[in-house]
């Protein structure tokens, strides 16, 4: 997640953690703002209070769930519901299943089948990324932007999975795959790129050193794709063979146990599963699923966010909890006592400290020995209602009984009061426990237990104390600066090792310390050569015959490799999505935070300059209300100083890099200019956002689509619309796009010789998967949108995310993978072989040659020379 500032900087709002609909097949509510809130706007930082009210509505949307039973005694979420229309964060899963809001795993398996049957044409591959990523680097120190001062080190993406062998760790990431390590996380190499997903939510260490993938990231964020099932290799990943075949697709997986005779249980979003634990070939057995979900909710899929199989009891007590994060009136504890076997398991009521009413994701942890039981717990009530936390509580049952009594070792104030940095009103400890939560214990002291939520917490006495070991951030901290690195926040996953070594893996990376310290400090990070930072755009300049990369990521900032450096550093912090790059200076770039809030620097990133027209941040007259979470804005491809934005409103400056809209203290001067409004939709009364823009001398055009979505999930409703406006002609006007997809335009790209010719890009898959999204993912116009020609020819049935023309080759990004065809008679396409099996977000032209520069969604920055 994404990290806000001290008093005095900005604060950073959520990563898109809304609606996952197409990809981890359940909506969610809006994430936390991963960042502790300050108590409102100053004269000083008039910019805060802005930055704090998006925070906060993203933190906590006013949920009014409606819940109804259904005819099997389950419940069926009600319209209205803000977990089905996040229209402000959700554009990364939306923008791949609008009109409709959930699209099967089975896509992406029939997508990639279609890939792999065109004929591939080979390129030079290098991945730019393949360096450290220093998060805090000397020398960049501004207020606003940087992490200055934050304890940071290098990082890298997200990773939800542990497993660890001795001095062999094994990392599952967001999108980047698993990672292998045989020096205890000195260095790391891949073994899973060409896997069909490599979004990983579980690990495990079975069997006779056997390696046990779950693929489908465990949380329920917007970025978190669905699984492909799950795999075992039992010669240290060289191969990997599919678990009973395609039973679990379309699933996540939330965790993975072994009983340790003879079964391995795999916890997922659609129930729990039972398994031989040395056998492929064999089918997987449901053996608990608590919500019949007759009516196909996609919020009601028995999600068993963890099971647990009790030490010394030869594998009969089984425990499992499901916990969909907004409650059902199916969560709750699941307990089998005869072996975990299907029609064993029945609901237990907690006896003691836990609220049974009030149960949704939940972690669990037994001792070595058996005697005690942990769990964390998140509260759905808190949710909806508490501003600060939505931590029930962490507890113990003493006796390791599943049903109790359970004691409350812990709450959010109790750990607030450990040495936590999120200690300010708005985000403290358990703020995130629906989407980061973790527990390991010590398995030869049964009452040494490590808690991870934003942060890191240690006990040595079964939770009567607490100490914070890896605290958000230094800022606030008494300490001050001679406060030691910390990790990244946001825990997903910790591990020990037989040597006593404590391993954690967060949004940013894999760190380890021993777990004998106590309090701060001696966490070394192990991310200099692990490869999985999430990317959202990026692109190049030249200087000196040698390019500059800037990129924006998922809570990583936007990064920028200079010329000839040896490593990647973060002039800025938060979330970074598109970015502009000077052609002929790689010092010369743009930016953006979230919705519109962009920035500019012409010195590599020491002095930052926000520019945005968005109303609370410009406080002039004449501002845009609103704008996607990922907002387009693009630089005219003859005229670098030329740049258009689009919220609700189409704004343009040929100021360049001397453009200024507000200022870090407010103002209301504004140097962008409005020159077109879209509206609303007449029918359904959504306002049109903007999702695409490309700009050529006086010629550009702009994609939308309605804010709101299609907040029914019925893919006949069609209250989802896209379209596109141009000033071709000289007046700006809305374009007739009934020819074409009503489905998420992802990219336009204007033909450089010729404005009138222009390329729209559709993300989303077609109807064969969604019956109203229309056909086709690349149309081309000869005539500024008066027609449209379909080119999508043989390429996959896949979201197209992103479009280059280089050298008369078309080059387009999509999430199964770059393919390329040539400007005439763009009919048959070709796949560009040898890169991971990644989402591809963009791609763009790196100046002067015959190349192209890759944004991928969980293994960085690739270049393509053709």
């Amino acid at each position: 997640m994404p990290r806000s500032r001290p008093p005095g900087r900005l604060a950073a709002t959520a990563a898109l953690t809304t609606s996952a609909l197409l990809v981890a097949g359940v909506a969610t509510a809006y994430a936390s703002p991963s960042s502790p809130q300050q108590p409102g706007a100053t004269s000083a930082n008039p910019l805060y209070g802005f930055a704090r009210i998006a925070a906060r509505q993203h933190a906590h949307p006013n949920l009014s769930p409606s819940v109804k039973a259904d005819s099997a005694g389950g419940a069926q979420e009600g319209e209205g519901d803000a977990l089905e229309v996040a229209d402000q964060a959700e554009a990364y899963a939306y923008m791949r299943s609008a009109p409709t809001d959930s699209v099967s795993s089975r896509m992406l398996l029939q997508a990639r089948s279609q890939a792999a049957q065109l004929p591939a044409v080979h390129a030079k591959l290098t991945e730019v990324t393949a360096r450290p990523y220093n998060s805090n680097p000397s020398g960049y120190t501004d207020p606003y932007w940087s992490n200055d001062g934050s304890g940071f080190r290098n990082v890298s993406g997200r990773v939800t999975a542990l497993a660890v062998d001795g001095r062999t760790y094994y990392a599952g990431t967001a999108d980047g795959g698993v990672w292998k390590s045989t020096d205890a996380g000195g260095h790391w190499h891949s073994i899973w790129d060409r896997m069909p997903s490599l979004s990983i939510g579980a690990l495990m260490i079975g069997p006779k050193h056997s390696l046990w993938v779950g693929t489908g990231e465990a949380n329920t964020n917007s970025d978190s794709y669905m699984g492909t099932g799950i795999y075992r290799s039992t010669n240290g990943g060289k191969n990997f063979t599919r678990v009973g075949g395609a039973d679990l697709l379309n699933m996540q997986t939330y965790r993975l146990r072994d009983d340790h005779h003879g079964h391995v249980y795999a916890a997922t979003s659609h129930g729990l599963y039972r398994h031989s634990d040395t056998s492929s070939k064999r089918r997987w057995q449901l053996v608990l699923k608590p919500n019949p979900n007759r009516a196909g909710s996609p919020y009601l899929t028995s999600m068993i966010t963890d099971v647990v199989v009790r030490p010394h009891t030869h594998g009969r007590v089984v425990l499992a909890v499901n916990g969909w994060r907004n409650g059902t009136n199916r969560n709750g504890f699941y307990l089998s006592r005869t072996g975990g076997g299907r029609q064993s398991f029945h609901e237990i009521t907690p006896k003691g400290a836990i609220d049974p009413t009030d149960i949704g994701r939940s972690s669990l942890a037994y001792a070595g020995n058996g005697k005690r039981l942990y769990a964390i717990i998140e509260s759905p009530r808190k949710l909806v209602s508490d501003p600060n936390t939505n931590l029930q509580g962490v507890f113990v049952s003493p006796s390791g009984n599943p049903v109790g009594p359970w004691k409350q070792i812990a709450s959010s104030k109790k750990l607030m009061a450990s040495g936590s940095a999120l200690t300010q009103p708005g985000y403290q400890p358990g703020i995130q426990s629906w989407y980061n939560q973790t527990i390991a214990v010590d398995p030869h002291h049964p009452r040494h237990v490590f808690i991870g939520l934003e942060e890191v917490y240690d006990s040595t006495n079964g939770g009567r104390t607490w100490h914070t070991a890896a605290p958000y951030w230094n800022y606030g901290l008494k300490c001050g600066k001679k406060c030691p690195p910390t990790t990244h926040p946001d825990q997903h996953a910790l591990a020990i090792t037989a040597n006593g070594t404590l391993v954690s893996g967060n949004d940013g990376g894999v760190y380890k310390r021993p777990i004998s310290v106590r309090g701060y400090g001696h966490w070394k990070d192990l991310n200099n050569t692990l490869y999985t930072l999430q990317y959202y755009d990026a692109a190049a300049g030249k200087r000196y015959k040698q390019y500059g990369y800037w990129g924006g990521m998922q809570d990583n900032g936007t990064g920028v490799i200079n010329p000839g450096a040896k490593e990647q550093i973060a002039p800025m912090g938060g979330d970074g999505f598109n970015v502009y790059v000077n052609p002929t200076n790689p010092r010369q770039a743009v930016g953006e935070y979230t919705n519109l809030i962009m920035y500019s620097t012409s010195d590599d990133g020491h002095t930052v300059h926000a520019i945005s027209p968005l109303c609370g941040y410009y406080t002039g007259k004449n501002c845009d209300p609103n704008a996607e979470f990922i907002a387009p804005f693009a630089a005219d491809i003859h005229n670098k100083n030329h740049w258009i934005a689009v919220g609700t409103k189409v704004w343009q400056t040929h100021k360049g890099w001397a453009t200024r809209c507000g200022s870090n203290t407010g103002g209301s001067h504004c140097d962008w200019r409005s020159v077109y409004s879209l509206g609303t939709d007449s029918a359904s009364g959504d306002e049109y956002l903007g999702t695409a823009a490309a700009t050529s001398g006086t010629v550009s055009y702009v994609g939308y689509a309605t804010a709101n979505g299609n907040p029914t999930g019925d893919p006949n409703a069609e209250t989802f619309r896209s379209g596109i406006a141009t000033n071709y002609g000289g007046k700006w006007h809305k374009i007739d796009t009934s020819a074409l997809p009503n489905r998420w335009i992802s990219r336009l790209t204007i033909d450089p010789s010729n404005p009138k010719h222009v390329y729209v890009v559709f993300n989303g898959y077609s109807r064969r998967w969604i019956p109203s999204g229309g056909v086709g993912t690349v149309w081309q116009s000869f005539n500024g949108g008066g027609t449209w020609t379909n080119i999508t020819g043989d390429l996959p049935n896949a979201p197209g995310d992103g479009l280059a023309i280089v050298h008369n080759r078309l080059v387009l990004a999509t999430d199964v993978g770059l393919f390329t065809a040539p400007t005439t008679g763009p009919k048959h396409w070709k796949r560009v072989a040898g890169l991971p099996n990644a989402v591809v977000n963009n791609v763009r032209p790196l100046p002067g040659k015959n190349a192209v520069v890759l944004a991928t969604h969980g293994r960085g920055i690739w270049r393509v020379d053709f």
